[in-house]
């Protein structure tokens, strides 16, 4: 029997993370009262926006989400299914697409920020491309929805994608081989965003006084 080779194992989970984050963009679009149209394109640039936001700015044209027919395939097809089983997505467990949800946010942090380091970009251009790359999506998807963007205004979101990013560096720079930095950070972020649904974490909000 053939091995599952980590680089496969890697692509398996990313393509998971792409999957979950179509459907997430979908079901807000269908939320939105969108078109068939418009529920794809939710999908796509809530799943794909991150990454193609990234190799962007690294000046990686096409971005990598675009060189392959799989991944661009696999974010439609997550808005494909949520908009032909609307009531059927209605009743997943919130808790696994919560789970899986911070997956996708731990692996696509690594990456992006594995890939600036790669670059060799300073650390804190690194980190920042990390959080984008795992929160990119869902800000554009909440632009085109004419909303501020969730990763601005719910629990630690975007915070624990960026302090993952920051480990994943902290973790390079002590010496650490790359393949267990990024598992340190990806960890790291995973555990941060659990554990602030759990238990409700938040960033503290300035007080705003009216006049």
């Amino acid at each position: 029997m053939a091995r599952l080779r980590p680089s496969n194992l890697v692509t398996l989970v990313d393509l998971a993370g792409t999957f979950v984050f179509a459907i997430e963009g979908a079901m807000t679009a269908i939320g939105g009262g969108l078109d068939l149209l418009g529920v794809l394109v939710l999908a796509f640039v809530t799943a794909l926006g991150g990454g193609i936001i990234r190799d962007v700015l690294l000046g990686a044209t096409p971005p990598d989400a675009l060189r392959t027919w799989l991944y661009p395939t696999v974010a439609l097809a997550g808005g494909a299914v949520a908009f032909a089983q609307t009531e059927l997505m209605h009743d997943v467990p919130r808790w696994l697409m919560t789970n899986l949800d911070a997956v996708g946010l731990s692996l696509f942090a690594v990456a992006g920020t594995g890939k600036a380091m790669d670059r060799g970009l300073p650390s804190l251009v690194a980190v920042f491309l990390g959080t984008i790359t795992a929160t990119g999506g869902g800000t554009i998807r909440d632009i085109l929805l004419t909303r501020v963007p969730a990763v601005l205004r719910i629990d630690i979101y975007a915070s624990a994608a960026l302090a993952g990013a920051a480990v994943m560096v902290v973790g390079r720079k002590a010496g650490l081989p790359p393949a267990l930095s990024a598992l340190i950070g990806g960890a790291a972020c995973l555990a941060l965003r659990l554990a602030s649904v759990r238990f409700g974490w938040s960033l503290p909000r300035a007080v705003s006084y009216g006049g």
